[in-house]
């Protein structure tokens, strides 16, 4: 049971969230002094992520999911709102203590081809956080990877510490790559469009781990454009249209009895 359902305070809670980008005015523009326009790429959004409750925030390419996503994590700022993670106002951080408070929060990239570093092996891949994070000793850093491994299927670990990226198959990349969010024991997990870039063959596996990460406790935001899966894995669902979100409830119920005909639309390509 989620926290949202048993009456607990949310893990993430998200506010009124306003994320614009400046449009460039070019020459002309700035010689005839024309205001600067913005493009508002989120409007208004808000959505709360309980603990062990996978989350889908659902919508076509340019919605604003994704910048949704990068703004909970302050990959980009946001213009207005606000951003709580476990009671904490994540928009009025400073970088040090935001740099402390991303260990609990961590985020899984669409192309598991572009995340990785070709020059780094598997094992210097997940332990890289750690490095970065200055956290446990050389030994206690090579045990996390094991487990960290284990936990996304790629076991013995033995077997893939050693590899390069080049080496393995995307389904194991993008394993490679949760596991390397998973290594600092995180909180919640951002997965944004987590499988669009690997094989049918391989997509169930890799949306079954974060299922089974749901299951132990782990919150997870997941940004997709596939309805279909998020009725199949989501907890709730969240469905954006031009920066807004225009539907919300369990996902269950919003496959069934679709209001807006926005989500009509995307189910009548499923």
């Amino acid at each position: 049971m989620s926290s949202s359902e048993n009456g607990a305070a949310p893990l993430l809670e998200v506010q009124d969230l306003v994320v614009r980008f400046s449009v460039r005015r070019g020459l002309s523009g700035a010689v005839l002094r024309r205001p600067q326009r913005y493009v508002h790429a989120v409007s208004g959004v808000s959505f709360t992520v309980a603990r062990g409750e996978m989350m889908a925030l659902v919508g076509e390419s340019g919605c604003g999911k994704t910048t949704t996503a990068q703004a909970v994590l302050r990959l980009v700022e946001p213009e207005a709102g606000t951003v709580r993670f476990d009671g904490i106002d994540v928009t009025g951080l400073g970088p040090g203590e935001l740099r402390r408070l991303r260990r609990r929060m961590q985020i899984i990239y669409q192309d598991p081809y572009e995340s990785l570093d070709p020059r780094f092996r598997v094992e210097a891949t997940v332990a890289e956080p750690l490095v970065i994070h200055r956290i446990s000793s050389r030994n206690e850093r090579r045990d996390r990877v094991k487990r960290a491994l284990e936990q996304v299927g790629l076991s013995p670990p033995g077997l893939f510490t050693n590899r390069f990226p080049h080496e393995l198959s995307g389904g194991q990349r993008q394993r490679v790559a949760i596991a390397a969010s998973l290594v600092l024991q995180p909180d919640l997990l951002v997965a944004d469009e987590p499988v669009s870039m690997l094989d049918v063959s391989v997509r169930a596996g890799i949306l079954t781990i974060l299922d089974e990460l749901r299951d132990r406790g782990l919150a997870v935001l997941m940004i997709t454009h596939d309805l279909s899966t998020a009725a199949r894995f989501a907890d709730r669902i969240c469905v954006m249209y031009l920066g807004r979100i225009v539907e919300e409830g369990p996902a269950a119920e919003v496959i069934a009895n679709p209001r807006h005909p926005y989500t009509k639309a995307l189910l009548s390509v499923v």
